[in-house]
């Protein structure tokens, strides 16, 4: 007995000393083995990490109105595992089909998702019509699902609609349209694409947080946590120095004449030629970053501005004039023998857009007709290879301008022979940017200097509030002031001259205007091809005091007899005429007729009057009591309570009697006013504020006038009448609509009707 149980204590002990030993064996492989791996696990448990997501900076105009902002998105979701319990499956089809536009097979094959178990899934993203929808979807979301709860209220309990939206963040641009290419824009998953977005990105998206803590089995933080906390770096705000005005002034104007010449495409810059800040870039086709992924055609996309090359034609003269007035080899008044012209040492013969010429001219009127064989004796004969590849590339040509934009394209200049020479002269056989274009021009406006061109005008760190100001860039010193100002005076009778300046139709009434326009014939394949072109204008404003330079150019327009001078001038006139009043510049009484002698013509400045008093931004009784005090008559339209926008602008000299407007409401949401009565100045002062396009009939005052609503734009009709004149404005519309109906414009020109055309002559 005693030997049985001493037996069964030792196997006892022995078991209990085995399972000690396979213990401390188990033990050692748990702490000490894996010990690295279970304690990775148990960090996993009790450490709570995430990331902290940084702002996109945002961008906006030189005035600080919104282009590109970070707004509040919402992502659909569907929980075909609730939609099926529930029987709503052809309901909740249905109903995103209307909201969303997703094709309802799609959305059947969603609602109906399965697992590799054969389960229905929980959560299913409508892609790609239900991404990052806006908040009025969002709203019709959320009705959706009030209607379905309405299935369920006869239950105690209401159940899961399965179907829900998921609050994100998306980039928005508030303007659409406006200045697109400019901009860019980024995908929906927030990657930045093309345009400044994609050029500032790793600037704009900054860097984002991380936080990591201790928590208990409930995730609350543990008191003596260990935290880590890096806050996010938002992204630098950007300020432009487009102004969105200028930009809307120029895109209206380039879809107006898209849709009647229907070229491949358009591209206009407008810059401050003192400084190149860009006033507004834009192209046409254009594209919306808010839906980019609607416009299919990868060419509609591109910023032609900066990345396209393309023989100029004859506004690349204006090299060979500033070079020739340089150099003291331009005698206006000296003549030569139009028509054609042999290339010395070839045999090689170029001619007049007129073969036959027009006989024995001055230079000057050759500069007017745009003669390219005037400007081949200049360039070839007179300033000779060297001198004339000196200015080419002085002015900035074969080298990028180092804007700030993505992609920017040149082309190197290559003169190998005489002809080469001869017909750069006139614009032929090189090849530019726009970009580089409107640089030069600028140089010939500002007294002699080449620019670097400024799309920033200034960024701001959201982080620690430091601001840093973009500084004007002078690149070279290409030509002296006083050869500068006498180009330009050259320049401005091509556009003075009514008769046979090929610039006529660029020529605004009150402004000095300085252009040249360009015909060039595209080369296809290595052969020109008459049948198609490119047409430009090119030109600043005022001569005196340059405020705004412009280019406008025009890839094959419909008709292949239509030159720079018919197609793109007039939208030069209207974007110039525009800026120019919005800019608060005052105009001049000028004398326009052309002097052969070459004396400049005088502008005869108004007297000194008062400046418009800055009413933006207070509130409406105080400023119609300031203006009441200074004796001002105003006009307050809308029903606001605070200043937007006033017209005049601030500093701008009044006349006598002139009233200053005073805008208390956004453009889209203010009822045009009753202008019965006022000038016709005034009326197109009130609508250009309001940037609402008009068509004209009659002389004098408003006697009528209509509102119609034309592709989603408000249009108004005015009809005038002359105060003596008994009549009503409809005889007035009568009588004139046949000339109105080739001279009517929009409101923004400032330009009244004359009810007379024009014959395009001669147009390079």
């Amino acid at each position: 007995m005693i030997k049985r149980i001493k037996l069964r204590t030792l196997l006892l002990g022995g078991f209990i000393t085995l399972l000690f030993v396979v213990l401390l064996i188990r033990m050692f492989a748990l702490q000490v083995v894996q010990g690295d791996s279970w304690h990775e696990k148990g960090v996993a448990k009790w450490v709570k990490e995430s990331d902290i997501p940084a702002e996109r900076g945002t961008i906006s105009d030189r005035n600080g109105d919104p282009l590109a902002i970070n707004a509040p998105a919402y992502t659909v979701v569907v929980n075909p595992s609730v939609i099926h319990s529930n029987g709503t499956e052809d309901m909740v089809v249905e109903g995103l089909n209307k909201i969303l536009g997703k094709d309802a097979d799609k959305l059947k094959a969603l609602v109906n998702k399965k697992d590799a178990k054969g389960e229905y899934l929980k959560n299913v993203e409508v892609r790609n019509e239900g991404w990052k929808i806006d908040e009025t979807k969002k709203a019709q979301i959320d009705k959706l699902n009030d209607q379905l709860k309405e299935q369920f209220k006869d239950k105690k309990k209401i159940q899961e609609t399965g179907l829900a939206t998921l609050k994100e963040s998306k980039r928005y641009y508030p303007k659409g349209t406006l200045a697109s290419h400019v901009l860019g824009y980024t995908d929906r998953e927030g990657k930045a694409v093309a345009g400044l977005e994609i050029y500032l990105n790793d600037k704009l998206e900054g860097t984002k947080g991380h936080l990591r803590y201790e928590s208990d089995t409930s995730g609350d933080k543990l008191p003596n946590s260990n935290d880590i906390y890096q806050p996010a770096v938002n992204g630098m705000n950007y300020k432009l120095t487009i102004d969105d005005q200028i930009q809307y002034y120029i895109e209206d104007a380039m879809k107006e004449a898209y849709d009647k010449y229907k070229p491949i495409s358009m591209t206009v810059i407008a810059a401050d030629p003192k400084t190149m800040d860009i006033l507004g870039m834009a192209n046409l086709p254009t594209f919306d970053p808010n839906k980019y992924w609607e416009t299919t055609d990868f060419n509609d996309f591109m910023n032609h501005a900066v990345k396209s090359v393309y023989e100029p034609g004859s506004t690349f003269k204006i090299v060979t004039l500033a070079g020739a007035v340089q150099e003291k080899l331009f005698d206006p008044n000296a003549k030569y023998l139009s028509g054609q012209i042999q290339v010395k040492g070839t045999k090689q013969v170029l001619h007049d857009i007129k073969r036959a010429g027009w006989g024995k001219i001055t230079y000057l009127e050759g500069v007017k007709r745009s003669s390219n064989v005037a400007f081949v004796k200049l360039g070839s004969e007179l300033l000779g290879k060297e001198r004339l590849l000196k200015y080419i590339t002085g002015f900035g040509f074969g080298e990028k301008t180092g804007i700030d934009l993505p992609g920017e394209t040149s082309w190197a200049v290559n003169l190998p022979g005489p002809v080469e020479v001869a017909t750069a002269s006139y614009g032929h056989g090189v090849n530019v940017t726009p970009i580089q274009q409107l640089a030069a021009v600028s140089a010939i406006a500002n007294g002699g200097k080449l620019m670097k061109p400024q799309i920033i005008k200034e960024w701001t760190d959201p982080n620690t509030g430091v601001t840093e100001v973009t500084k004007s860039r002078t690149v070279k010193q290409v030509i002296s002031p006083e050869a500068a100002k006498e180009t330009g005076e050259y320049l401005e009778q091509v556009v003075a001259d009514q008769d046979i300046g090929t610039g006529r139709h660029a020529y605004i009434d009150g402004y000095r205007v300085a252009g040249k326009t360009g015909t060039a014939i595209k080369n296809i394949n290595g052969q020109y091809d008459s049948s198609k072109s490119v047409v430009s204008f090119i030109g600043y404003a005022p001569v005196n005091d340059p405020k705004i330079a412009v280019i406008v150019i025009m890839d094959q327009p419909d008709s292949a007899t239509v030159g720079g001078g018919t197609a793109t001038a007039p939208v030069f006139k209207k974007i110039v005429s525009q800026s120019l009043q919005y800019m608060g510049v005052p105009k001049t009484t000028t004398t326009t007729k052309p002097e052969t002698d070459v004396k400049k013509n005088d502008a005869i400045k108004t007297q000194n009057r008062p400046p418009a008093p800055d009413l933006v931004n207070k509130n409406v009784k105080e400023a119609e009591k300031q203006l009441l005090k200074s004796g001002i008559a105003f006009d307050t339209l809308g029903k606001g309570t605070s200043i937007m926008k006033q017209f005049p602008a601030k500093g701008t000299p009044m006349s006598p009697g002139q009233h200053i407007y005073l805008l208390t409401e956004t453009d889209k949401t203010m009822e045009v006013p009753d202008l019965t009565g006022e000038s016709l100045r005034d009326a197109l002062d009130v609508l250009t504020l309001m940037k609402v396009s008009v068509n004209v009939s009659g002389e004098g005052y408003v006697s009528s006038q209509k509102v119609t609503n034309q592709a989603g734009k408000r249009v108004v009709q005015l009809s005038l009448r002359s105060s003596d004149d008994p009549g009503t404005g409809e005889d007035a519309s009568t009588d004139t609509a046949e000339g109105d109906q080739e001279s009517g414009h929009s409101a923004e020109t400032g330009q009244s009707s004359s009810g007379k055309t024009d014959g395009a002559k001669n147009d390079q």
